[in-house]
């Protein structure tokens, strides 16, 4: 039974649009209604997005727990939204079963997730869970973890641990990098390509910052872990705009950098290296100026080497602990939590594109899992 709940779940799920530049509302009302029948009962939490667009972050809970909340022993957090899928890919939000795989947006990045969570809560009587345990269902983690933010911060629910869904294939991870994120504007002087001297080329100077940016982490010695691939902080420049027209000295571009520090690095660190390089490359490029503006500096999280709820993920799903390279809400939570760990079906290498998918065999062991957790919160 639970192979085919699943899948249909699943279906229902990618077959609601939730990309982060829409509501996630209908997604939202699919979910209480798949668990109304077992008597979780669900709360949301309403707010106006920057684009204006109404969002809601929900918790779920089993009713009979209802007086227990805000404090939960076991808090599962799962994001709603995706990133958006390109339009040439046919067929996107039908879930189409192949090769041991279910495809579609969001079946890996975390629908698959989600719907491991509903199936379990379906199958598990609520009068045999030992303790209050819930559910917190987020919006806008794809654009930087902001209903997680908010939910972290209302005080609405309070965990002693904390599973954070992401594809993982099932590895529970006890330490994430965090993220870092800046804009850099370079301003250089117009002129006409003829007359390449009149001018100072914006490009040139954005070109010179990413190349000092690789060579910075190419050199030297700095901290590693060997738990992340790479095992030490990145650096990458994933955006750039500038220039006016091909037979014009640029005057001015624009560029965003992105770092993911090392656990226990403060990220703030990353933000002062592009500083320090965009200033040796203005020194070196007269007449071209470099702002540096940091957007986001979140820390990585880790657990104490004694927690035990990565120990009880890794004994349940037969798959050793490890450390993931991309966010997750686990930055939010870690905090708040004594105990945090990052695990899911699915390979976030398959997501964010049109081979994203999540193998049947990785949903139904998911599945199981969360139902062993549900059983025994504690491990």
């Amino acid at each position: 039974m639970s192979r085919d709940l699943q899948k249909e779940i699943l279906r229902t799920l990618v077959a609601i649009p939730s990309v982060s530049s829409t509501t996630n509302l209908p997604l939202l009302d699919a979910v209480e209604e798949i668990l109304a029948p077992r008597d979780w009962l669900t709360q949301r939490l309403p707010y106006i997005a920057a684009d204006g667009i109404e969002k809601a972050n929900m918790l779920a809970f089993p009713g009979r727990f209802q007086s227990a909340l805000p404090e939960v022993e076991l808090l599962f957090v799962c994001h709603t939204d995706t990133v958006p899928f390109q339009s040439g890919w046919t067929g996107a939000t039908e879930l189409r079963e192949q090769d041991g795989a279910l495809h579609g947006c969001g079946a890996c990045d975390v629908k698959g997730s989600m719907a491991g969570l509903l199936c379990a809560a379906l199958e598990v009587h609520p009068e045999a869970l030992p303790a209050p345990v819930a559910f917190a269902f987020t919006a806008e983690e794809e654009i930087g973890c902001i209903g997680a933010a908010k939910l972290a911060a209302s005080g609405q629910i309070r965990a002693r641990r904390a599973v954070v869904c992401e594809p993982t294939s099932l590895h529970p991870a006890t330490t994430g990098k965090g993220y870092g994120l800046a804009e850099v504007r370079v301003t250089g002087r117009e002129a006409h390509s003829a007359f390449p001297d009149r001018g100072v080329s914006a490009i040139d100077a954005a070109a010179a910052l990413i190349v000092a940016l690789k060579q910075w982490q190419r050199s030297g010695e700095k901290p590693r872990d060997a738990r992340f691939n790479p095992p030490y902080t990145t650096f990458n420049a994933g955006v750039i705009h500038g220039g006016s027209a091909k037979n014009m000295v640029p005057g001015a571009c624009t560029l965003l950098v992105e770092w993911r520090p090392l656990p226990g690095e403060d990220p703030k660190h990353g933000g002062e290296t592009v500083e320090q390089l965009a200033t040796e490359v203005a020194a070196k490029n007269p007449g071209c100026a470099l702002d540096v503006s940091i957007v986001r500096a979140d820390a990585g999280f880790r657990n104490h080497s004694d927690s035990g709820l990565g120990a009880a993920l890794s004994r349940i799903l037969g798959r050793p602990e490890t450390g993931i390279s991309f966010g997750s809400e686990a930055t939010r939570f870690a905090g708040l939590v004594n105990e945090a760990v990052v695990v899911g079906p699915g390979d976030m290498e398959t997501a964010h594109s049109e081979r994203e998918r999540i193998p049947e065999d990785e949903l139904e062991e998911w599945t199981e899992a969360v139902k062993q957790l549900l059983l025994s919160p504690e491990g």
